[in-house]
């Protein structure tokens, strides 16, 4: 396996990365399991999940991938060797609605994400789509109308920032943040 290493984070990540958007809707929990051992055996350390897989996005599956890992990580006890990386997602079903990249609904998403995972810390965090109308599944055709929003129907991208930021120092995390 080759690695990189992430200078924020001081840590080597596997170049391969372990996908999970369809634990929940393709892939069963056991299967989900067999997957993660066997990704950590071969060396991929590098795990990526979100709040709204399994994709595609069904609200009575929704938390469902981040489920599964969180019994693996209880059942394996091996959180340590696993980085770790998830996002917070503006899909309207997610945290009843409550989905703006905000400080209030940020910290909301990040407590789901640690709930669901069965651990205390994210290794890297990132915005999944942008706090805006764009295509999701199953939509598609990009509409100028659809998407036209008044920019103070939306979030400044510098208080997403502020609220990353303030949960790294809440949380006493040394992590990475991305956009996706």
């Amino acid at each position: 396996m080759q690695y990189q290493t992430l200078p924020q984070l001081d840590e080597k990540v596997s170049k391969i990365c372990l996908g999970t958007m369809t634990w929940g809707q393709q892939n069963t929990e056991s299967e989900a399991h067999e997957q993660m051992d066997m990704a950590l055996s071969e060396g991929v350390n590098f795990w990526d999940t979100a709040e709204m897989y399994p994709s595609p996005p069904d609200k009575d599956k929704q938390g469902d991938t981040e489920r599964f890992m969180g019994t693996w990580f209880d059942k394996t006890k091996q959180r340590d060797k696993v980085i770790l990386a998830s996002k917070i997602s503006p899909m309207d079903f997610l945290r009843d609605g409550q989905t703006r990249f905000n400080a209030e609904h940020i910290s909301s998403a990040i407590d789901g994400n640690l709930e669901r995972l069965q651990t205390d810390y994210i290794d890297i965090y990132q915005l999944h789509w942008p706090e805006r109308k764009t295509n999701f599944f199953g939509q598609r055709g990009y509409d100028e109308e659809m998407s036209a929003q008044s920019l103070d129907d939306l979030t400044p991208f510098l208080e997403t920032i502020q609220a990353l930021n303030d949960e790294i120092k809440k949380r006493s995390y040394s992590c990475l943040w991305f956009i996706e």
